[in-house]
């Protein structure tokens, strides 16, 4: 018995062993890949804007970009978890901003979705530097996390917070909220190296069905001065 019992402690000693030198690999590599991706965004902040992140939370914002990639229209669009799909259409429509090259992402639910639904598509692209458009109301919060999160995969980003002149969105910053949202998106800038989860809810602005939208009825924000017919 007190061998059967030696040779168990033995064994589930070995293994262990063996499954702390594979964690160590693995943390080794992940680590370096990190680094090496933080190195390869400073080099990129030299780079021009490739690509613009714009967070849901305030129509301001779409109406922002809509009026910006107008004069830029061959700089991709997402748009993460904004407004109603038929909202922001109309919007880039009645600025006339094209409708192709820019794509509605409607997996996230939080300023931490968006970046982690987002940034595989951005990867997807090739994106080397981008500008990530909020409210000056969503900062620093949201400015922080954009700086873990897109440098962690090596790509270069532009904060630009753009001010709320007809009121204020609903976000709600505070210290607490702020120093889980940052430790989260620490923790995810070192795990999601490997990890790049898709989002399935992706729909280019030129594809959305108006028609259908209008027959099911929908609402815009006030402030988006958006007349439906």
């Amino acid at each position: 018995m007190v061998k059967k019992k030696n040779r168990v402690k033995y064994v589930i000693k070995k293994w262990w062993k063996r499954l702390t030198l594979l964690c160590l690999i693995l943390g080794t590599i992940i680590t370096l890949n990190l680094i090496n991706n933080i190195f390869q965004a400073r080099q990129n902040a030299q780079q021009p804007i490739d690509a613009y992140l714009v967070l849901g939370g305030s129509i301001t914002r779409e109406i922002y970009v809509a009026q910006v990639a107008r004069a830029n229209p061959q700089i991709p669009i997402i748009i993460s978890k904004g407004s109603d799909d038929p909202c922001i259409l109309l919007i880039f429509e009645r600025e006339g901003t094209r409708l192709d090259n820019t794509w509605l992402e409607t997996c996230a639910d939080s300023t931490f979705g968006n970046f982690f639904f987002s940034i595989p598509i951005l990867k997807s692209w090739g994106v080397k530097k981008v500008e990530m458009i909020t409210s000056d109301t969503h900062l620093p919060r949201a400015g922080i996390m954009a700086q873990i999160n897109l440098i962690a995969q090596g790509i270069a980003v532009d904060v630009n917070g753009i001010p709320e002149v007809d009121g204020i969105p609903a976000n709600h910053e505070n210290n607490l909220k702020t120093q889980l949202d940052i430790a989260r998106s620490f923790l995810w800038a070192w795990a999601g190296q490997f990890i790049n989860p898709p989002c399935d809810k992706v729909i280019k602005l030129a594809d959305v069905d108006l028609n259908s939208w209008q027959q099911r009825g929908f609402s815009c924000e006030s402030r988006g001065r958006i007349i439906n017919n």
